[in-house]
């Protein structure tokens, strides 16, 4: 999210070291083909990537014609494989997400018609990534680990004082650059977009905006308008709201998916008896503990062994907001919620805190992120969106407490901004968007959190020429998601020019994937030792740190109940290794494993202590699963 603040007219679209071909100087010029236009501008492959990057040199401030200073900002184009039909930009997230760090990802979700007629363009903003780099990860895992709750007196000045210590922390850690910082909004990054246009020779193009992207996108069609030949706003945020209310609509929405993640748990019988029959009243429960203080507990380290942690409300809202924007995400939050619930465990809620803020659970130090910079999200947002001070700003949130009855942390999201050294002072809201004569499809999810959709709707019902698409349940963000009802429709608009058969299209969607039970607490619940792997199996694929893995790194998890497994690519397989690796009391289990994705294949060659002494042979491909070896002095072979 980030309303902005109204549009600032271009100035000259001059470049010191690339000259941008005039292809609007009365006629249509003959374009020419894209890998000499690659070529001439000094394109080069893009690090680990099918993408060509090229990097050109803009003015820094675009408004001013007198000012000679240039930045960098680099693009990643994939030329189309067949018959070209013009360039499709895809504008991400954030703000501060990487394009480039998401290209070829994104890309390999695409329709391969969209992949033959277009060229795929991405890019980093100005400051993110290879235009510029700004982080400040150590800065913003230190904020989001503060505390604060703005119910209380006592919350409300921690809420101030970690906002107010965040935002010089993140700049020094930046390099205090303050040359860029006025320049880092979505208006200033607009233009970049459109020099980068005029050197591709493209009259028009298609532009799709995600989340932050559609604000992006919505702001270059206010202006740009006449260059696009199609648009899609995918999670789409509303530009005329100003900061408070769009906090308050998204802090409303974050609540309301919370409950809907909460009843598909009842509404599952499993689910609901690992949350001792209510999963409102556990997670009520576990927040009204929170709301006296903090909770200790011991968290199982990938070095082996426990250390003392605390967890508190904050971090509760913070691990929800995490897991609220698509299924699974939100299932494994339900899975975390009733190992508390059954167990009083709160490893797995911290667990997914961790990976969420990018924190080393051995240390909790921060891990860089390629993909995103929190110190981006703050450069961009605090030009687009103005605010006063910390006070109106704590008095506009006692509404949204009164009348929202969880998650209410999420509307603090941009307190850092009163706080920020270069922000905007302009209260001023963009008009509606309308975007005459241009074809649009609207996306959105009925489930969404962070973009809610009433905004979309709204959105949608002001444009001149729109479609809207809606998926009941769904993730944060639609085209992609391998959802054919949206995917197809996307794909025809952009490859056939084929406008969908009615304004608005439902597609079928759910609010959370299919509940996964946690493990028996002890091993007395199993009937064998072919169940007993059998759960650990599970337990491994829906361990936080492996389910949200990014394939390449070796990681090293803390299990249950202690011991330590180890996961690393090789090859095209997953090899894992085990040192007494505990998810059930009394069943132990060291050796190695592997896991071939290809054949879905997993295996495990262990020995077992505790309930079972033995040398096993575990594996399942698809649904068949085999377990032999010696148990307790005797041979056994087990199959299902």
């Amino acid at each position: 999210m980030s309303p902005f603040v109204g549009l600032a007219l271009a100035g000259a679209l001059l470049l010191t070291s690339i000259t941008a071909t005039p292809v609007e100087s009365g006629h249509a010029l003959q374009r020419e083909d894209t890998t000499k236009i690659l070529k001439r501008l000094g394109g080069v492959p893009c690090p680990d990537s099918d993408f060509t990057c090229v990097t050109i040199r803009v003015p820094l401030n675009h408004f001013d014609a007198n000012d000679q200073r240039k930045i960098d900002v680099t693009f990643a184009v994939l030329p189309a494989t067949g018959r070209r039909k013009g360039m499709f930009v895809t504008a991400t997230g954030g703000p501060g997400t990487s394009g480039l760090a998401l290209a070829d990802s994104y890309t390999a979700t695409f329709d391969p018609a969209i992949r033959r007629r277009f060229d795929i363009v991405f890019f980093d903003q100005r400051g993110v990534g290879r235009s510029g780099g700004l982080t400040c990860p150590d800065a913003a895992a230190a904020y989001y680990l503060s505390g604060g709750d703005g119910r209380t007196p006592a919350g409300e000045a921690e809420l101030k004082i970690s906002a107010e210590t965040f935002a010089p922390d993140c700049v020094a850690e930046m390099g205090n650059p303050s040359e860029l910082l006025p320049f880092l909004g979505t208006e200033q990054a607009i233009e970049d977009l459109e020099i980068f246009r005029r050197l591709m020779q493209d009259e028009k193009f298609w532009l799709y905006g995600e989340s932050y992207g559609t604000q992006y996108a919505q702001t270059y069609a206010a202006k740009y308008g006449k260059r696009l030949a199609g648009l899609v706003l995918d999670g789409v945020v509303d530009l005329t709201l100003d900061g408070f209310a769009f906090y308050s609509e998204q802090t409303q929405a974050f609540a309301d998916v919370l409950l809907r993640t909460l009843e598909a748990c009842n509404a599952d019988p499993v689910c609901a008896e690992q949350m001792n029959g209510d999963a409102i009243a556990a997670y009520d429960a576990l927040a009204a503990r929170l709301t006296r203080g903090p909770v200790s507990f011991r968290f199982p380290l990938p070095s082996g062994g426990t250390a003392q942690r605390r967890f508190d409300l904050g971090n509760l809202e913070t691990v929800f907001a995490g897991q609220a924007y698509n299924e699974g995400d939100r299932m494994m939050f339900n899975r975390a919620l009733a190992a508390y619930a059954t167990r009083r465990d709160l490893a797995p809620l911290a667990r997914l805190l961790y990976l969420s803020l990018s924190l080393n659970p051995e240390t909790l130090e921060a891990i860089p992120d390629p993909t995103y910079s929190d110190a981006m999200y703050y450069s961009v947002e605090c030009q687009d969106y103005a605010y006063t001070n910390a006070d109106d700003y704590l008095r506009a949130g006692d509404g949204v407490e009164a009348t929202v009855p969880r998650m209410t942390g999420v509307f603090y999201g941009d307190l850092p901004c009163v706080y920020w050294p270069v922000r905007t002072t302009n209260f001023d809201r963009p008009e509606p968007l309308v975007a005459e004569g241009i074809p649009v499809l609207v996306l959105g999810a009925t489930a969404d959190p962070a973009t809610p959709y009433r905004q979309v709707v709204e959105v949608f019902r002001r444009l001149d020429n729109a479609y809207l698409i809606t998926q009941t349940g769904g993730p944060h963000v639609i085209f992609g998601r391998g959802v054919r009802c949206v995917d197809d429709l996307v794909t025809d608009f952009l490859v056939h020019n084929r406008l969908p058969a009615q304004r608005e299209t439902m597609c079928d969607g759910v609010v959370t994937d299919d509940y996964v039970p946690l493990a028996p607490t002890n091993a007395g619940a199993f009937a064998s030792p072919l169940e007993a792997l059998t759960s650990a199996e599970s337990e491994i694929n829906y361990l936080p740190e492996y389910y949200y893995w990014d394939g390449e790194t070796t990681t090293d998890a803390g299990c249950t109940f202690g011991g330590t497994l180890r996961f690393e690519p090789r090859g095209k397989r997953t090899l894992f290794s085990f040192h007494k690796c505990t998810f059930t009391r009394n069943f132990r289990f060291s050796g190695f494993g592997s896991y071939d994705a290809n054949r879905d294949r997993f295996t495990m060659d262990v020995m077992t202590t505790g309930r079972w002494a033995c040398n096993l042979k575990y594996s399942r491909t698809g649904d068949r699963t085999k377990v032999t070896g010696v148990c307790d002095g005797q041979r056994v072979s087990w199959e299902r």
